[in-house]
């Protein structure tokens, strides 16, 4: 009987012990997967021209533009209120700055025949380099075409006041007079 006390005594130890095991090791991988899940990772982030064009400012630089028009206009003698259109052939993009490694390696082979035999290999990073705010750096942002201009002013249905505002917009905007239409607003 004695005996069969022990050897019961040792195996609910082992069991004990087992699962005191299990316990430390579940707790053990647990500190050890969010140990690893904060460390900061570094990301290599690929921007595409769309991305980096939406986080630009060029199209507010578009339509201040058109304001900064309005505003010159409505100060000139016989306009009153300018309304500015101005269309693009295309949106604006940036072209940003890239860090770009390459490598290349030759290696010469002789086979104990006397053959010779030369392999080439070249490898080519590319990544975009970003600020300490996390935006990428532009190389440079290239501004779309502008197509065409309408206007509508009051006051414009005076030829000498509609050639003032052709030349004016056709200065600023460097577009051929062809392209700048001029009507008259209507009064409200």
């Amino acid at each position: 009987m004695e005996k069969l006390k022990k050897i019961w005594q040792n195996k609910n130890r082992k069991i004990e012990n087992l699962i005191v095991f299990l316990i430390i090791l579940v707790i053990t991988l647990v500190i050890i997967n969010t140990i690893i899940k904060e460390e900061p990772k570094k990301e290599n982030k690929h921007y595409t021209n769309a991305e980096l064009a939406s986080t630009s400012s060029t199209q507010t630089e578009d339509t201040n533009i058109e304001s900064r028009l309005e505003t010159i206009l409505s100060q000139m003698d016989g306009i009153g209120e300018v309304r500015v259109l101005v269309t693009y052939s295309q949106s604006s993009s940036i072209i940003p700055l890239y860090n770009e490694t390459s490598s290349k390696s030759v290696t010469e082979e002789t086979d104990t025949s006397g053959g010779t035999r030369t392999i080439e290999a070249q490898d080519n990073e590319k990544s975009v380099v970003t600020g300490s705010d996390s935006n990428p750096v532009t190389e440079k942002t290239i501004h779309p075409k502008m197509e065409g201009a309408i206007v509508t002013a009051q006051g414009a249905n005076n030829t000498t006041v509609k050639a003032n505002i052709i030349a004016a917009v056709e200065a600023v905007t460097g577009l051929a007079t062809h392209k700048i239409q001029v009507f008259e607003m209507k009064n409200k």
